[in-house]
């Protein structure tokens, strides 16, 4: 069975299998039903490791284990394996989550949050700084400041972004709102996201913003976050941001900011 190189390397992205689990996996596609011996000779995988790879394959639901003598293997139909897998997927997100939930009241967490605690008591404010690569990392660790916000948010964005914060942002947002933290919105406001300035307007100050293109968030007058490129130009992979504790530049910078801010219509 010849299978080109390119299409296992598709199947082990999507499926994330290892190069042996594919090569096992498309073998028995073709054959239907196969033991592992006529696997590893079909798929050039070293008989010693076909049974560990079959039996990977079963339990993450691509093949079912015959009994008999010898112990045969049938495959699937692709469009059940798609669906397990995404069954598997979901539970063992959800058991993951479970068990960081229960983190929170364990000892560990707490032994965990007194080394970080104790760690920067010692680093300079100017040195917790770094640098974010890719959009959803860039809103991680947004929605991280904004949770911990305990007096003023500023965030100004692009006409999408505003789309992107309210499916982001929100659910943090309206807690900063029941705390009593000030939350300003800034924008550039047209047909496609009124309705979306209008809805954060439930838990922010958000004004129209047409003679400034930025994208930069001030939390508390004294961390800063700003993304270096056009999201209209770059695909969402390659967005980069800075995030940065300084309580100089971030004073600085919203002082400029609300000279604009002034100049800004409230949506109505």
């Amino acid at each position: 069975m010849i299978v080109k190189d390119e299409f296992l390397s598709r199947l082990r992205k999507i499926f994330d299998l290892n190069l042996y689990e594919v090569k096992v996996w498309t073998a028995l596609l073709s054959r239907g039903t196969s033991t592992a011996g006529e696997l590893s000779n079909i798929s050039d995988v070293p008989r010693s490791r076909t049974y560990d790879i079959l039996e990977s394959l079963d339990k993450k639901g691509f093949i079912v284990m015959k009994l008999g003598k010898p112990i045969k293997f049938v495959a699937l139909k692709p469009e059940e394996v798609v669906e397990r897998v995404k069954k598997n997927l979901v539970q063992d997100a959800n058991e993951r989550s479970k068990r960081l939930e229960t983190l929170k009241g364990d000892d560990v967490l707490k032994e965990l949050t007194s080394l970080f605690t104790q760690g920067v008591k010692f680093v300079e404010p100017s040195d917790l700084s770094g640098s974010l690569r890719g959009r959803q990392n860039l809103y991680n660790h947004l929605d991280m400041m904004v949770r911990d916000a305990e007096k003023t948010i500023t965030i100004v964005t692009t006409a999408e972004g505003l789309n992107r914060k309210l499916e982001v942002l929100m659910p943090s947002l309206e807690k900063c709102k029941k705390r009593g933290v000030k939350v300003r919105i800034a924008a550039p406001i047209d047909n496609n996201n009124i309705k979306v300035a209008r809805e954060l307007k439930k838990v922010a100050e958000v004004r129209n913003m047409q003679n400034l293109k930025a994208r930069f968030a001030i939390i508390d007058g004294n961390q800063i976050m700003f993304m270096l490129l056009d999201d209209d130009k770059f695909h969402p992979n390659y967005d980069i941001g800075v995030w940065i504790n300084t309580e100089f530049f971030a004073q600085a910078l919203e002082q400029l900011f609300e000279l604009a801010w002034k100049e800004m219509k409230p949506v109505k």
